[in-house]
């Protein structure tokens, strides 16, 4: 419960520091272009990847994963979300979560690898907020069959 409490007030505080990220900015790089384009997604994917691989709280959710789909998956779903030119093809994320039986603290570490990636590739501040505060909401449709 602590976990889930941390999750909601993390969110929260996110979801304020990102402010209007949904809405283009004419004067501003588009969320992709802070991320660092096609080379920078890539990068953060394949570190958020080697982070999972490397955190025994989670891999075993992976054991029988695709990861090269995985991770064109990844790269595609994050492109779309941070205004890129990407259409995300895949599986609606309740979908692909269904019956994994994840748990809020599995839920976290995935965050907790995700922010160390996005630090290990050097992305400012801002626009880690603002991926978080876009990926945020969709807890509840991975945590939907959960």
């Amino acid at each position: 419960m602590r976990a889930f409490c941390r999750f909601i007030l993390i969110t929260a505080l996110l979801i304020g520091l990102s402010g209007c990220a949904g809405q283009p900015d004419h004067g501003r790089p588009s969320l992709y272009q802070r991320l660092g384009g096609q080379t920078g997604v890539h990068d953060i994917v394949t570190s958020f990847l080697v982070n999972v691989a490397d955190d025994p709280r989670i891999v075993g959710y992976f054991a029988h994963t695709n990861i090269d789909y995985l991770a064109a998956s990844l790269e595609q779903y994050i492109c779309e979300l941070s205004d890129g030119p990407c259409i995300y093809e895949g599986p609606s994320m309740a979908r692909a979560h269904q019956h994994m039986g994840l748990t809020d603290a599995s839920f976290n570490a995935l965050v907790d690898n995700l922010q160390a990636a996005l630090l290990s590739r050097n992305i400012d501040a801002g626009a880690r907020n603002a991926l978080l505060g876009r990926l945020a909401p969709k807890y509840s449709e991975v945590m939907h069959d959960q």
